[in-house]
């Protein structure tokens, strides 16, 4: 691993202003959450039907795919400030075309514009968390709060679209959206400018695929998207299963909360009690629990047997983007961190656009729960990658 090199701001007085910076990432991704919930509900009543949804959702992914690499390669070079900036224009840009003309390709625009902001502006604020964290030892609890913004958001934004949607109708949901954009802008000015020394290093020069020549880097990375996969495979699985068993669409949100809750408390407790875990036989730990929860999920008795069973799940997947992210801070070059974190982006996106297609198809030939299944298995796999994952300490 090249030797870290010394950042243009010391991490003290960085660390003070870190509250702003998850801060920011709520109130960018609070956007694209509110435009999702508008959007999907928006499709639905105007009669476009079900697969209109699917294409909307598959919106937000696209986006990042495309501009990952660049954000990782903005934030590497400028810091914080401009890729935050560039988010929240695209975010607002969006927001606003989706309050002022609400058509089907307003909101399209819209979804595709919010989820390319929160990729613009989330790599630059994760690059920016890593450089608050004073050692290795700080990483965990850093990425663990990082991790907690999109849980926040996720769970804050739906309920509050859905009271605006009820009660003052899509237009006042979407002017929401409008909104988070510009509180996202005036806390990122709250966080001190600091620019990155430039490097001479040749290395900083190359693309975002020559990191994948360091191995350890790529493992993590194939050891990401297969776990990423399973957070999808749950979500697929867990309303088919669900309505095979019989349960109403109350209890089936009853199980998918139960996931989302377990998630939360794993990154506080990580956040709270994190420097002493080894990030490698902790990521180990959660993809064999995982592997186990996946392969006996469909048998499980009921509500509360699946309650249980997506609590475990979500207790061990939930554990994992703070472990990946700490860990990808050490295996890379100091002036690379935002080119690994965008390309890190960029797998998860991509693999997130084509794996709910796949999961489809593999279920309707074969097994509702077949998606879980062939995730329990590639979990399998993943360990054999995990095992050979080194990391200096």
């Amino acid at each position: 691993m090249t030797e870290p090199a010394p950042a243009s701001a010391s991490p003290a007085p960085l660390s003070r202003a870190f509250p702003w910076v998850i801060a920011s990432l709520i109130a960018v991704h609070a956007c694209m959450a509110v435009t999702r919930v508008a959007a999907s509900l928006w499709v639905l009543r105007e009669g476009h039907g079900e697969w209109a949804v699917g294409v909307l959702l598959s919106l937000f992914a696209v986006a990042p795919i495309a501009l990952s690499l660049w954000a990782g390669r903005l934030a590497d070079r400028h810091g914080f400030h401009r890729p935050v900036g560039l988010g929240v224009c695209m975010a607002l840009a969006g927001a606003l075309v989706a309050w002022a003309s609400l058509q089907l390709w307003a909101i399209a625009l819209s979804c595709l514009l919010s989820g390319g902001a929160v990729a613009v502006a989330a790599v630059a604020i994760q690059r920016e968390a890593g450089l608050m964290a004073s050692g290795p030892s700080e990483l965990k609890k850093v990425f663990s709060w990082v991790a907690l913004g999109p849980a926040l958001s996720n769970a804050i934004a739906p309920v509050v679209t859905g009271l605006l949607i009820d009660h003052a109708g899509f237009r006042w949901a979407f002017a929401l959206a409008v909104l988070m954009p510009l509180v996202a802008w005036w806390i990122a000015r709250q966080v001190p400018r600091h620019v990155p020394v430039p490097h001479a290093s040749a290395a900083r020069q190359r693309p975002a695929w020559a990191l994948l020549k360091q191995p350890a880097l790529r493992r993590l990375l194939m050891v990401n998207i297969v776990l990423s996969a399973c957070w999808d495979a749950h979500s697929f699985v867990v309303p088919v299963v669900g309505h095979g068993k019989g349960l109403s669409a109350s209890s089936i949100g009853l199980v998918l909360g139960s996931f989302a809750v377990a998630a939360t408390c794993v990154r506080l407790a990580i956040a709270r009690w994190g420097e002493t875990l080894d990030e490698l036989r902790a990521l180990r730990w959660a993809m064999g629990l995982a592997m186990l929860m996946l392969a006996v999920y469909a048998w499980l008795p009921g509500t509360p047997g699946l309650m249980f069973g997506s609590a475990l799940l979500g207790l061990a997947l939930g554990s994992v983007q703070p472990m990946v992210l700490s860990m990808l801070h050490r295996v890379t070059p100091h002036d690379a961190h935002g080119q690994a974190l965008g390309l890190r982006m960029l797998m998860v996106n991509a693999a997130t656009v084509s794996m709910p297609t796949g999961f489809g198809l593999l279920a309707a030939a074969t097994l509702k729960a077949a998606p879980m299944w062939l995730m329990a298995v590639m979990l399998g796999g993943a360990q054999w990658l995990a095992r050979g994952i080194r990391i200096k300490p």
